[in-house]
């Protein structure tokens, strides 16, 4: 197991997915952001099931950095409760797990 995670978030459109993407690499709270640009969710909210077209964002990041990064998340974010979910990476390689130390990290790297 290693200390690395993905969060899922969702987003209203591609204008803010882009916006808080870009917010969060540059705050070095994420490695990289993978913006999926069509998902289509349902759900229950106030009582009804919605549903409504979204980006999908998988957020490459830390558990060391979760706390910050969502708060980040819900300040950015035009909805009143934004998923914000922490999956576990269990493993991967060693090379991109690297990648993303230095990319979290305080220098730049490649």
């Amino acid at each position: 197991m290693t200390d690395k995670i993905v969060i899922l978030c969702t987003c209203a459109n591609p204008e803010e997915a882009a916006r808080l993407a870009r917010s969060l690499v540059e705050a070095r709270l994420a490695a990289c952001v993978t913006v999926i640009p069509l998902v289509h969710s349902y759900y229950r909210w106030k009582g009804e099931v919605e549903s409504a077209d979204e980006c999908l964002l998988a957020i490459k990041s830390s558990g060391e950095r979760f706390e910050a990064l969502r708060a980040e998340i819900e300040r950015l974010h035009s909805y009143q409760v934004p998923e914000v979910l922490a999956l576990p990476v269990v493993d991967g390689s060693d090379n991109y797990l690297k990648w993303l130390d230095a990319s979290l990290g305080a220098e730049e790297s490649s």
